[in-house]
């Protein structure tokens, strides 16, 4: 799918790529990533098309979403600013 019709994806369900990026715990950095690409990856071409649908039947999609109590992912790699003890 490419990143425009996401975006008309995003308008037929009445939400903002910032509030769903929020609801699904992706960084708005990560989905924003995806217009250069042109395209987005099928799992989130998914969720939009299934958020526009239900929103298209009157469903509160955002509270099931948010009754999930999805954990956004944090990046566990070494960074700059942590550094680990060398055991001798």
């Amino acid at each position: 799918m490419t990143f425009i019709d996401f975006k008309k994806l995003l308008l037929d369900a009445e939400i903002s790529l910032p509030k769903f990026s929020k609801l699904i715990k992706v960084s708005e950095k990560n989905i924003q990533s995806y217009k250069k690409k042109g395209e987005v990856p099928n799992t989130i071409a998914v969720i939009a098309q299934c958020f526009a649908v239900m929103h298209a039947k009157g469903m509160d999609y955002k509270t099931k979403v948010e009754n999930l109590q999805l954990q956004a992912k944090t990046k566990k790699g070494a960074g700059f600013a942590k550094t680990k003890e060398k055991k001798i």
